[in-house]
């Protein structure tokens, strides 16, 4: 084993390397939350500026670049569960006085809760990228399938059910942020007692934003019916494009509102 290889074994086994981590896996996560709600908030603007920079995202670096997005922010997010976990059992290890319990009750609690948040955030995770990313859906599959994400958006969130899960999941994932945001500036050594406010401040702040950024497209489409009869004429479209042979989008339409178009003017598609 190399000289480097042992070093970064030695990092990642001490509990300053571990903390490291998490930080900087959190900070990366945190910009990541930041920029995806950015673009998710185009939904608002309308669906040919959501379609366009889903399309955009889909065709950076010839598709490449989505997926080592992806690759990359789940690199991150798994590193980040795997050392939280391990600081978490190593500080339940090292309370072996009834002093060192009463000691740490309240930093206890605050662990606990950010242990609990965090796994049923990445409960969240997974149900998200099957929901969007895979698309277990076939409904959702189809207008993805013909670069329609913005009504793919909208369709997933018609049931209820849903999206009481997302607003839950999302209250969860901002607790832990407005815990986590803070954590990142004091394990860089960034936080101070002149600072420490301020940077309270902000951590929460940020949660609040995150959270009701994220929470308005739900609960605009499936209880203020946002954008719910365009969806419906754009699956409509969809299927003709898909009954004139059209297996994709053609590409010049995409990013285009393809609801009022006459779709007897489009070729027939050969088998």
């Amino acid at each position: 084993m190399s000289q480097s290889t042992c070093s970064i074994c030695q990092f990642w086994h001490s509990s300053i390397g571990k903390k490291i981590v998490v930080a900087l896996t959190g900070a990366f996560l945190v910009l990541f939350l930041a920029g995806h709600l950015t673009g998710n908030l185009l939904i608002f603007q309308s669906s040919e500026a959501f379609n366009h920079y889903a399309h955009f995202l889909h065709t950076m670096l010839h598709g490449w670049g989505i997926w080592l997005f992806r690759i990359l922010s789940l690199f991150a997010l798994v590193l980040h569960v795997i050392a939280t976990i391990q600081l978490t059992r190593a500080n339940r290890a090292a309370r072996s006085s009834r002093y060192q319990k009463d000691a740490s009750m309240v930093a206890s609690k605050s662990s606990r809760i950010m242990a609990y948040s965090g796994l049923t955030v990445l409960v969240f995770i997974v149900f998200h990228i099957l929901h969007y990313t895979v698309r277990t859906d076939a409904d959702l599959k189809l207008l993805a399938d013909y670069n329609q994400n913005w009504a793919m958006t909208v369709a997933g969130f018609q049931n209820g059910y849903v999206v009481a899960f997302y607003v839950v999941s999302m209250a969860l994932l901002c607790s832990h942020l407005s815990h986590g945001v803070a954590s990142i500036f004091q394990t860089l050594g960034l936080r101070t007692k002149k600072t420490a406010g301020g940077i309270k401040r902000l951590s929460q702040s940020y949660s609040v934003v995150i959270f009701l950024g994220f929470v308005s497209i739900p609960i605009a489409v499936c209880f203020l019916g946002l954008g719910k009869e365009e969806m419906e004429d754009t699956r409509d479209a969809v299927e003709a494009l898909k009954t004139k042979g059209y297996s994709k989008l053609p590409e010049s339409l995409i990013g285009k509102d393809i609801t009022n178009m006459d779709m007897d003017q489009l070729p027939q598609m050969s088998n």
